[in-house]
């Protein structure tokens, strides 16, 4: 059940086992792929989980996206819409309340953006040690969850361009994927001993991408949508049973 479609009646009467919410962000993905990536492949891995945990008598409500996240990492770059991480939590927080409030108190949020992670990390813990919210929360961020092509996620590069080309292959400018690989940073950061002294992306790659987006294809965003959705599936029911 999608809960922005469905009606407050229609809410009332299920039976939700947990809910999803998935979060992502409004950055720049290189010159080739839209500021909206991150949310786009956050709701998708939720709607397709969805559907396979209800096969497995796991009932799913998700929530609507949350379109800004923590992407000041990005500014440099047009479009990038971010908040501070104290807003980003308080909104998460604040809309798994709500979530709990009409009974649904147990909570996944599925993130597809990377400056999320530390937020949401402190957010789930938070709102569910609260003893006055009646509520258990995790985050999953689907890029983590794809077996050994974990390792390959940059940014705009070969994991979220795949993946795109499967969800959503309009909004894929493919007359500018040579050039996003051309403009491409080879890895995240600027590195030493252990310490990343480049606090914004804009400081180590010409155009936002980190990888190479010419290297995945249609067929690899399929899987990694199947292995991202088959392992958020497992995290929900573990979640109900928990």
């Amino acid at each position: 059940m999608k809960l922005s479609e469905a009606t407050w009646t229609e809410v009332r009467d299920a039976d939700v086992d947990v809910a999803f919410l998935p979060v992502g962000s409004t950055e720049q993905h290189g010159p080739h792929a839209p500021l909206g990536t991150d949310a786009l492949a956050a709701e998708a891995v939720a709607d397709e989980a969805a559907g396979r945990a209800s096969a497995a008598d796991v009932e799913v409500a998700v929530a609507p996206p949350v379109h800004v996240g923590v992407s000041e990492e990005h500014r440099r770059f047009d479009g990038t819409l971010w908040v501070s991480p104290e807003t980003f939590r308080a909104y998460v927080r604040e809309t798994i309340e709500s979530l709990a409030f009409h009974g649904v108190d147990r909570v996944v949020v599925v993130n597809g953006h990377g400056g999320n992670v530390e937020a949401l990390a402190e957010t789930t813990r938070r709102v569910s040690r609260d003893a006055d919210v009646d509520a258990y929360a995790v985050a999953f961020t689907w890029f983590e969850a794809v077996g050994d092509h974990a390792g390959d996620m940059g940014h705009a590069g070969k994991l979220e361009t795949s993946l795109l080309r499967e969800l959503a292959p309009d909004l894929v400018r493919e007359e500018r994927v040579d050039a996003a690989r051309d403009g491409a940073a080879a890895r995240w950061g600027e590195w030493v001993r252990g310490v990343n002294l480049a606090h914004d992306s804009d400081e180590f790659s010409e155009n936002g991408v980190v990888g190479d987006p010419t290297t995945g294809d249609a067929d690899l965003g399929e899987e990694l949508l199947d292995r991202a959705s088959d392992a958020l599936v497992d995290v929900a029911a573990a979640v109900v049973d928990r």
